[in-house]
C-alpha cells in the first residue's frame, strides 16, 4: 500500500503479487515492510505485540482519521464511489440478505493506519459505508500488525478489533460484507476456500482486488508465482459478478486502485465440485 509499490499487470509475469500492497510488521525494535503473509493455520488467539496504548499518539491518530474521513467524504471518488452502489450493485447486494436486515462489515487485513495514508483512505472509505448505508451493521476488524493504539483507535472509530487470528477464514454463516481491498491473495483464496458452499458463498459481499485481473494476469503468464494461491479465486469467476470501481483521481489510486465489488450466485453444487476444496 505504501512502504514499496510493485504492480501486477498482465505484461508482468514476475511478480508474485501487486496492487501495492506492500506494508510494515510491527514489532518494538524495528517495523519491517512487508505485508503479513497469510498462512494455513488453524485460528489461535491474537493480541498486540505491544501491550500498552499510548495516549499522545492515539489523539494523534484519530485527528489523522477525522482529517482523512472528511477528505474522501468531500470528494468526487467517493460520490462515484456511492453512486456506484446505488445504480449498480445495490441490487446484487439486496439478493444476499434473503429476511436478514443487517450485513455485517468484516475488515481483513487493513494494514497499519499510523503509519500509512492508503489504510486510513481504506479504513475511512469503510466508515463511511457504514455512515451512508444503513444496512451495514456492526465491523470487526483484523491485521496481525495492529498495535495497541491502532486497535483503541479502530474502538474509538466504533470498530471490534478481533482477538483471534482467522486467516481469513470467516464462515459467512449470515450476510457478510468482507472489505479486503489490496489483501494478498492467499487470503481471498482461504475465505473462498471456507465458504466453498452454496449456502454460503450466496451470503458473501467481497470488495477487494479484482479477480478478472487476477484471470488475465494467469492466462498469460503459465509461471506466474501467484498460481498456487488462486485456484478458488479462479474457480469462483465463473459465477461472480463483479463490478470494477472508479478512483477518479491520482490521490486515491495507490489505496483503491484494480479494485472491484464481488457478489456470488453460483446456482448448481457441480459448479464448486471441479475444484478440491
Amino acid at each position: 500500500m505504501a512502504a514499496s509499490e510493485k504492480t501486477l499487470t498482465i505484461n508482468n509475469c514476475t511478480t508474485s503479487e501487486g496492487w501495492t500492497v506492500v506494508l510494515p510488521r510491527r514489532s518494538r525494535q524495528r517495523r519491517k515492510a512487508t505485508k503479513s503473509r497469510v498462512l494455513e493455520e488453524k485460528q489461535e488467539p491474537w493480541t498486540p505485540s505491544d501491550s500498552l496504548t499510548d495516549p499522545s499518539k492515539e489523539a494523534t491518530l484519530v485527528q489523522k482519521m477525522e482529517r482523512c474521513i472528511n477528505k474522501i467524504d468531500k470528494s468526487e471518488f467517493y460520490h462515484t464511489f456511492r453512486d456506484q452502489i446505488q445504480t449498480s450493485v445495490a441490487d446484487y447486494i439486496n439478493r444476499v440478505f434473503a429476511s436478514e436486515i443487517k450485513m455485517q462489515m468484516v475488515i481483513y487485513g487493513i494494514g497499519s493506519i499510523e503509519l500509512y495514508e492508503p489504510p486510513r483512505l481504506q479504513l475511512s472509505l469503510a466508515i463511511l459505508l457504514r455512515r451512508d448505508f444503513s444496512w451495514i451493521g456492526n465491523v470487526e476488524v483484523f491485521d496481525p500488525i495492529l498495535s495497541a493504539t491502532e486497535s483503541q483507535v479502530l474502538e474509538t472509530l466504533g470498530c471490534s478489533v478481533m482477538s483471534i487470528n482467522e486467516h481469513g477464514r470467516r464462515e459467512a454463516l449470515k450476510p457478510t460484507m468482507f472489505f479486503m481491498p489490496h489483501c494478498e491473495a492467499e487470503l481471498y483464496n482461504n475465505l473462498l476456500q471456507a465458504n466453498w458452499k452454496l449456502n454460503l458463498l450466496k451470503n458473501m459481499v467481497l470488495f477487494g482486488n479484482s479477480f478478472e485481473t487476477y484471470e488475465q494476469h494467469v492466462s498469460l503468464c503459465k509461471n506466474s508465482p501467484i498460481l498456487s494461491s488462486v485456484g478458488h479465486i479462479l474457480a469462483a469467476r465463473g459465477f461472480t459478478n463483479e463490478f470494477r470501481i472508479q478512483t477518479v483521481s491520482d490521490d486515491y489510486y495507490n489505496a483503491f486502485h484494480d479494485s472491484s465489488w464481488h457478489i456470488f450466485s453460483p446456482i448448481l453444487e457441480s459448479e464448486l465440485q471441479f475444484i478440491n476444496s
